[in-house]
C-alpha cells in the first residue's frame, strides 16, 4: 500500500477523534494552521489569522492571486507629484454586511482606532508612514485631526505621508489597513469580533466560530463584487499538527492544504513527487530571537557563540526537507532586487567556544539555567528545537530546557520577552526589505528581542525618507550587517518555501508568489 495511504489511513481515527460534531460540509474547506488567537485586524499579528481577516475584511486596495495591490474599497487613487498625498476615491456600491455603506470615515476612524496607544497594537507602526502616526501612537501628540489621514467627503479619503514610500499601496491591502464597523466595535466591545455581532466589508461574513474546530465564512451579498465570488461557504479548520492536518486532506476531509508548517516531513520526500505537492519560494524566513534584556543573552558575545554553533544545512536536509535555503541573512535575495550583506557569522564551533570563555562560560562551565521557547504543537517546530538543543550541548556543553507553548501561549510570551531564546518567524508584508528590517527599531512592536540600538533606528529612518534607490538599499545593508552580524539580536536560520496542497485540475484561482498571499475570494471550483 502506498505509504502516504498508509500513513492517513492508519491514523484516521485520531483525526476524527480530534473532530466535534458532525458538520454539514463548506464547498471549500482548507486547514490553516493554528487556532486563530484574534479577527481584529488591528491586533492581528500571525499569518494564519491574516488569511482569514483578508477575506472577511478589505482595505483601500486588496491583493489579487498574484500578491499585487489591486483596487479595492478603493476605486481609483491620484497620487501627488512629490509622491506623499493619495487622494483614494472610494466605490459608492461598497457596503458592510449590514448594509452601511463604507465610507472614507469608516478608514479614519479605524486607523485611528489601530494607533491609539490603549488599543496596544503590535502593528500599529506600519501606520507611521502616515504623517504623526508615529506622534499619536506613542502618545506625544494627542489631537489625531493633526494625524495625516483628512476626509474630503463621505467617499474621499486623503492620505498624507511622512515621506514618499513606494510600498504604499501595497500597506493599504495589509491586514492593519483593514477598516473596522466602528459602531459594532462600540457596541460590543471585544466581542465585536464574535458570530452574530461581526459586519464586516470584505467577501465573507463570520457565519460560525467554534474553537479549535472551524471558523465558517459564507459569501457576503454586499460586497461590491460579489457575483465574482465562486466559494458560497469556506470552512477554515485549525490544526497546528502536521499529521493530524494531512490526515484530514487524504482522507477527503479537506480539500486545500496551505500552512508551510502543515506537511509532515517524515514523508516529505515522497510527498514532492505527487501531483497535488505545490511548492514556491516566497518573502518568509525563519529565524532564532535571543531575548537581549536579560542574561546570559544581553551579551552579543553570547548570542554570536550560539549562532556561530548552529549547523543550518542539517535542518534543512534531516528536519524540513521540503527544499529550504539556508540563510545567511534576513532578508530574502531578491527582495524587491535587493541584495542583503551575508553574515559573518557563519558556522565556527572554534570561534564560537572562545567567546563563550570570555563571556565566563569556558566549556559551558557556570552557563545558567534557559530555556529555548517554541510552538508546541508544531511537529516540525519540536524536531527543529530538539536538533538545536543538540548542537549546543555538543559544540558549547551548554544544556538548554526545551519549552513547547500552544500557538497563543507562545505569541504572547515572546512579545512579553518571557523567554530565553525562541524559534520564531517572519513573511513579508510587501516586497521590500523594509518589511523585514523596520521592526527591530527601538521598542517597535514586532522587535520581541529587547535589543535596541539608536544607530540601527537612525539607518532605518534615513532609508525610509531616501527617495535614491540605490542609497536606500545599501543603507539597508548597514543596518541588516549590524543586525545580523554585529550585534545579532537574531540568528537566522533559512528561508521558507511556501507549500501548498491541492489538485489543480480542480481548484483553481491559486497562484505562486513573494507574500505567500491566497485570498480566499480568487478561489474557484473548475468545471462546474
Amino acid at each position: 500500500m502506498n505509504s502516504v495511504r498508509a500513513f492517513a489511513i492508519a491514523t484516521l481515527i485520531i483525526s476524527l477523534g480530534a473532530c466535534a460534531k458532525p458538520r454539514e460540509r463548506a464547498e471549500l474547506v482548507f486547514l490553516n494552521g493554528a487556532e486563530p488567537e484574534t479577527l481584529d485586524p488591528a491586533l492581528i499579528t500571525g499569518q494564519p489569522e491574516g488569511r482569514i481577516a483578508n477575506a472577511l475584511f478589505e482595505g483601500l486596495t486588496a491583493f489579487n492571486a498574484k500578491a499585487q495591490a489591486v483596487p479595492g474599497v478603493a476605486e481609483r487613487w491620484d497620487v501627488s507629484a512629490d509622491k506623499r498625498i493619495y487622494t483614494f476615491h472610494l466605490r459608492n456600491n461598497a457596503r458592510w454586511s449590514n448594509g452601511d455603506t463604507v465610507t472614507a470615515n469608516d478608514f479614519v476612524k479605524s486607523w485611528q482606532r489601530t494607533l491609539a496607544p490603549e488599543t496596544a497594537s503590535e502593528y500599529a507602526y506600519q501606520l507611521y508612514y502616515i504623517k504623526n502616526g508615529k506622534a499619536f501612537n506613542e502618545g506625544k501628540l494627542r489631537d489625531f485631526s493633526h494625524v495625516g489621514v483628512r476626509v474630503l467627503d463621505a467617499l474621499t479619503l486623503e492620505v498624507t505621508l511622512e515621506n514618499p514610500t513606494p510600498f504604499f499601496l501595497d500597506l493599504c491591502a495589509f491586514t492593519t489597513f483593514l477598516p473596522a464597523h466602528i459602531d459594532t466595535v462600540h457596541r460590543f466591545g471585544d466581542d465585536w469580533i464574535k458570530p452574530g455581532k461581526m459586519v464586516s466589508n470584505g467577501a465573507y461574513q463570520l457565519a460560525d466560530w467554534r474553537i479549535n474546530d472551524r471558523v465558517r465564512l459564507a459569501k457576503n451579498p454586499h460586497y461590491w463584487n460579489a457575483a465574482h465570488v465562486a466559494m458560497r461557504t469556506i470552512d477554515v479548520l485549525p490544526s497546528a499538527r502536521a499529521n493530524t492536518a494531512f490526515n484530514y486532506y487524504a482522507t477527503g476531509l479537506a480539500d486545500l492544504m496551505m500552512d508551510k508548517g502543515l506537511a509532515p516531513t517524515p514523508l516529505m520526500d515522497e510527498l514532492k513527487k505527487r501531483a497535488d505537492f505545490h511548492s514556491a519560494p516566497f518573502l518568509g524566513t525563519y529565524f532564532i530571537r535571543f531575548n537581549a534584556s536579560r542574561p546570559p543573552f544581553n551579551d552579543v558575545r553570547v548570542r554570536k557563540a550560539f549562532s556561530l554553533v548552529i549547523e543550518k544545512n542539517l535542518l534543512v536536509e534531516k528536519i524540513t526537507k521540503a527544499g529550504e535555503v539556508v540563510a545567511q541573512s534576513l532578508v530574502p535575495p531578491g527582495c524587491a532586487g535587493y541584495q542583503p550583506p551575508p553574515s559573518e557569522l557563519a558556522r565556527d564551533p572554534q570561534q564560537a567556544r572562545r567567546l563563550l570563555a570570555e563571556a565566563g562560560y569556558l566549556d559551558g562551565k557556570n552557563f545558567p539555567l534557559v530555556s529555548y521557547l517554541y510552538k508546541g504543537d508544531s511537529d516540525v517546530d519540536r524536531d527543529l528545537a530538539v536538533e538545536l538543543q543538540g548542537m549546543f550541548a555538543r559544540e558549547l556543553g551548554v544544556n538548554i530546557q526545551l519549552q513547547g507553548q500552544e500557538w497563543k501561549v507562545y505569541l504572547r510570551s515572546m512579545s512579553s520577552l518571557d523567554y530565553d531564546l525562541c524559534r520564531s518567524s517572519w513573511v513579508g508584508d510587501y516586497n521590500d526589505p523594509n518589511t523585514f528590517l523596520d521592526m527591530f527599531v527601538t521598542n517597535g512592536g514586532n522587535n520581541r528581542t529587547g535589543w535596541s540600538d539608536p544607530k540601527y533606528d537612525d539607518l532605518i529612518a534615513l532609508a525610509a525618507r531616501e527617495t535614491d534607490l540605490r542609497f536606500r538599499f545599501e543603507t539597508f545593508k548597514k543596518a541588516e550587517h549590524m543586525l545580523i552580524s554585529e550585534a545579532a539580536p537574531i540568528c537566522p536560520l533559512y528561508f521558507y518555501v511556501g507549500i501548498q496542497f491541492y489538485d489543480a485540475t480542480r481548484l483553481g484561482g491559486i497562484e505562486a508568489n513573494l507574500l505567500d498571499e491566497h485570498p480566499l475570494r480568487e478561489m474557484f471550483w473548475k468545471n462546474r
